[in-house]
Formats: C-alpha cells, structure tokens, sequence
C-alpha cells in the first residue's frame, strides 16, 4: 500500500505526550463520594510493543488504510492484543486521522481476563487528540464491569502505556 508509512507515521503521533513512567506500580485512590465496596480508581503504566501490518483495502483510491494490530503489554497489564486499524491523511500537512479496535487478553494487576480498547486519534495540523476507551461491557473473567481509559505516549522509537481503570470490588464472604 503506497500511503501506509505516512498513515502510520500520523497515526501513530495524535497520541497527545503524556507524563508516564516506565515503572510499573499501581496507584489506587477511592473517590471521596463513592459508596463503599463499588469501585476503586487504578492508574498503571508501562510498556508496550506494536506489530502493524497493511491490509489490502478496496478504499485505496481514497487513500484510507487499513492494517491488522498485533501488541504486547508489559507492566502490571501483561498482555497481548490484536486489532484492526483504519487511518487517512489529508492533504494538509499534520493532519490525519484513524480509529482502531483492540481485544486485549491477559493479566491486569493480578486479574486475568480480556476487554476491548477503541481508539479514535485526530490531528488537525500536527496538534493531535486521542482517546482510548474500554468499550463498556466488554470485560471477561476477573475483568468483568472493566471501565477505564488509556494514554499512549512515544518517546524515543519506544511506547508506553498509562491506564485509569475501575473494576468492580468483589463482595467478601
């Protein structure tokens, strides 16, 4: 595919920097208001590493690309990932954008599980927006009632994750 390196070139930057860490200890706070035994917030951060592949696309001539999403997670989210992409320049210098859909399977924090990410990234003019999501209802196992929201950040060739999430507390017997 002729624009796939200059679509994953600007996909991949809407990701707005984020301050993140490379270490891996969870931060857990209740909120103030929350009624006792719901949720905790949980912020992680770590790794993660991107397999992006291009896929034959009948839009082509539109110039939208498609590519298949193979990732690992390292940190306190251990996991692999695969997904599908769709991005498109514009012809304005900086500006792009794409969406993608991600189904995660592994281990958050000591719960093993899998959910779904969905990504929607713009950039109007080299000023990127992006927003990461657990769509709702798509945890399973120990990930069930999983909600959160995800930042990317890439520093240096490497990328790094930080996740806010809450996971319903399990009642004690």
């Amino acid at each position: 595919m002729m624009i796939g390196a200059a679509i994953i070139a600007a996909a991949v930057v809407v990701a707005p920097p984020v301050q993140t860490s490379a270490t891996t200890s969870p931060k857990t706070s209740a909120p103030a208001s929350a009624p006792t035994s719901m949720t905790n917030t949980t912020t992680i951060s770590g790794t993660f590493d991107v397999k992006m592949t291009p896929q034959s696309s009948a839009v082509e001539a539109a110039q939208i690309g498609r590519f298949s999403l193979d990732k690992a997670y390292h940190g306190d989210l251990e996991a692999t990932a695969a997904g599908e992409m769709i991005a498109v320049m514009t012809g304005e210098k900086g500006s792009a954008g794409y969406v993608a859909i991600e189904r995660v399977s592994g281990t958050l924090s000591g719960k093993t599980g899998t959910f779904v990410l969905q990504h929607n990234g713009v950039m109007t003019r080299g000023a990127g927006q992006l927003s990461i999501a657990v769509v709702p209802d798509s945890g399973t196992g120990d990930l069930t009632g999983l909600a959160g929201t995800m930042s990317i950040d890439i520093t240096e060739g490497k990328h790094f994750y930080e996740f806010e999430y809450t996971l319903p507390q399990q009642a004690v017997s």
